[in-house]
């Protein structure tokens, strides 16, 4: 049922999105040097390293590390960079990865191939078994702000409760989060 979700909303929300979507592609493009997406090398369920889309925020030369990792994240903003970023606006084309089986609508943020504390931390707690998600437990708890020892504490915990009706519930608040832009550091 969660797969059938996911494709379900993943399919209308693009079908919706597709005008905005195609904007903000030749906004990107115009604005900035490269190509309007970035392919970011992720590791997945099992972890089995994906190439995840993001509507690039950032210029050719920022360090492929975690924003919240580099020392003046806004030096490495494009033009349009940091209002994406500020209404998660970034995210729109992991709704491919969805639909591909990459990711799901919620599980836990899918590591950077480089993250390696973060990747056994999530072994050891058996997270590193579930299909990363556009959102997730550890979003609507503090997202950018939490330390990876409480991220994968957190992660644990969806992996614990999981289910369609938790989903859901992550999912709304997720939506509260991004509107009232909590939880984002840069």
């Amino acid at each position: 049922m969660k797969r059938s979700f996911d494709i379900f909303i993943a399919v209308i929300l693009l079908i919706i999105l597709l005008i905005p979507l195609l904007f903000l592609s030749a906004v990107i493009k115009f604005t900035s040097k490269g190509s309007f997406l970035y392919w970011s090398k992720r590791v997945g369920k099992g972890n089995i390293i994906f190439f995840m889309p993001k509507f690039r925020t950032m210029t050719q030369d920022a360090p492929e590390v975690a924003t919240h990792l580099l020392q003046n994240p806004s030096s490495y903003y494009t033009s349009v960079g940091k209002f994406l970023r500020r209404y998660s606006i970034d995210e729109f084309p992991q709704l491919y990865s969805i639909i591909k089986g990459d990711m799901s609508l919620v599980g836990p943020r899918p590591a950077l191939y480089n993250q390696e504390g973060l990747i056994n931390l999530r072994i050891q707690a058996g997270v590193h078994n579930l299909v990363p998600g556009l959102t997730g437990l550890a979003q609507i708890s503090g997202r950018d702000e939490l330390p990876i020892k409480e991220k994968v504490k957190i992660d644990s915990n969806y992996l614990e409760r999981k289910s369609f009706i938790f989903d859901l519930y992550i999912i709304w608040l997720t939506l509260l989060k991004v509107i009232r832009k909590e939880g984002i550091s840069h």
